[in-house]
C-alpha cells in the first residue's frame, strides 16, 4: 500500500506535526532535509529524531509509544554493583565523545547500523557546539564501553551505547542516571522499546505525557557542571593493581 510522506523544506528547519507519523512504520514522519546543527537540534526540541540505513533518504520518527528510563528510578543490581567495585573501570563525562559515536557505529558492523558517515559527522559537530555529550567506560586506559546522546533541558535523548567489555555499557548508563539525577535530569529518551532496554529497566510513555513533559522540560536549566568534563567513577589503587 502507498503511503504518503511529507518532504522537508531545505530552506527551513520546521517539520510536520508529529500527530501525523505513521503508525505503521510506527513514528515515520517526514524525510529529506540535512543533518546540520540547527534542523537537529529543532528536532529533538520536538520529539523527533533521524534514523535511516546508508544509502537511504535521511528519515525523521515520532514514535508512539515512547521507551524512556526515569533516572531517578533506575536501581542497580546487587550483582552489578559488586562487579563495578572488582572491575578496575573507570568512568568519565564528556572525555571522548567523537570516539565513542564512533564506536558506537563500528561495533555494530556496516550490516546493522544507522550510525552512517554523515551521522557521526553530524553528532561529533553537535558535540562541539555543547549539545551532544558521552559518558565513557574505561579499562587499562582502553574505551571498553560508552553512550551519547544530546540535551534538551532537563531531558537527555540517548542515541546509542556499545560495549566492548562485561557490563561497560549498564554501567555507564548506571552512573550516568546517578549523575544526571543528582544535576536536575528528569528524564532519558530511548526511543524504541526493545528488549535489551526493558531488562535495563526502561518504560513506556504513551505521546502525549511524554511531549507534555519534553514541552515543560526543554527550557529547563541543569546544575551547573552538568556536562562538564569529569570523573564519575575512579577504579582504586587495589582494582588496578
Amino acid at each position: 500500500m502507498a503511503i504518503y510522506l511529507p518532504e522537508l523544506d531545505p530552506a527551513t528547519t520546521q517539520f510536520p506535526v508529529i500527530e501525523t507519523a505513521l503508525d505503521e512504520p510506527n513514528g515515520l514522519l517526514a524525510f529529506g532535509g540535512d543533518l546540520r546543527p540547527e534542523r537537529l537540534v529543532a528536532a529533538y526540541r520536538q520529539g523527533i529524531f533521524p534514523w535511516y540505513s546508508e544509502g537511504e533518504p535521511i528519515l525523521w520518527w515520532s514514535p508512539a509509544p515512547r521507551a524512556v528510563f526515569l533516572p531517578a528510578q533506575f536501581k542497580p543490581s546487587k550483582s552489578l554493583r559488586k562487579f563495578l567495585r572488582k572491575s578496575g573501570y573507570r568512568v568519565t563525562l564528556n572525555h571522548a565523545c567523537p570516539e565513542v559515536i564512533r564506536l558506537c557505529g563500528d561495533s555494530r558492523g556496516p550490516e546493522q547500523t544507522w550510525i552512517t558517515r554523515d551521522m557521526m559527522q553530524a553528532y561529533q559537530q553537535l558535540h562541539h557546539l555543547g549539545f551532544c555529550h558521552s559518558v565513557e567506560v574505561w579499562h587499562q586506559e582502553q574505551l571498553v564501553g560508552g553512550l551519547y546522546g544530546v540535551q534538551v533541558g532537563s531531558v537527555f535523548c540517548g542515541e546509542s551505547m556499545f560495549s566492548l567489555a562485561d557490563n561497560a555499557s549498564k554501567i555507564a548508563l548506571w552512573l550516568f542516571c546517578e549523575h544526571f539525577t543528582a544535576h536536575g535530569g528528569s528524564l532519558i529518551d530511548c526511543q524504541i522499546m526493545n528488549d535489551h532496554l526493558a531488562s535495563l529497566g526502561a518504560v513506556e510513555l504513551k505521546r502525549s505525557p511524554f511531549m507534555q513533559h519534553l514541552h515543560s522540560q526543554r527550557d529547563a536549566i541543569l546544575k551547573k557542571g552538568c556536562y562538564q568534563p569529569q570523573v564519575l567513577h575512579q577504579a582504586t589503587h587495589d582494582q588496578l593493581s
